[in-house]
């Protein structure tokens, strides 16, 4: 009787996996004429532990590349009441402390704004250059899965 559980609970230890893996890869591969269930779900399950041991991509547990932070924004009135400080104290020192304000917040504010950009530009750089490793492993990942069911005698595709 422990026998049998053993193997009833190993049969859906097995297939949880293997749905689980194969709802996110992309190689398709259907059981040979003839062969068990059993037979087939046992090579999936080694072609899989395979592939994670040759790629150390596990895509039951790859998460999506998390969300990029919302762009940053008011660069540009920081920037220009940083500069209108400065401006204020240089144009004090000329003689005009608001004609030096008024400089001083126009150059901040376009300062602001291209430090603004700049983050926004490397975060969005960063989203893309994750979503390309995240792609990478998956596709190495179907691959070496595959070269393992082809080996077995299936005809992945």
């Amino acid at each position: 009787m422990t026998t049998y559980r053993r193997s009833i609970a190993l049969t859906l230890t097995t297939l949880a996996t293997v749905l689980v893996t194969a709802a996110s890869a992309e190689v398709i591969v259907y059981p040979k004429a003839g062969q068990s269930a059993e037979a087939f779900q046992q090579d999936q399950v080694q072609c899989h532990q395979i592939a994670q041991q040759n790629t150390g991509f596990n895509p039951a547990q790859a998460a999506a590349a998390p969300p990029p932070p919302p762009p940053q924004q008011g660069g540009a009135a920081r920037g220009a009441a940083r500069g209108a400080a400065v401006g204020a104290v240089g144009g004090a020192i000329g003689g005009d402390a608001g004609k030096g304000a008024a400089i001083g917040a126009a150059a901040g504010a376009v300062g602001g704004r291209m430090r603004q950009n700049q983050a926004n530009r490397a975060n969005a750089q960063m989203a893309q250059q994750q979503q390309a490793q995240q792609q990478s492993g998956m596709q190495a990942y179907d691959n070496s899965y595959a070269a393992c069911m082809a080996q077995r005698g299936y005809q992945p595709k």
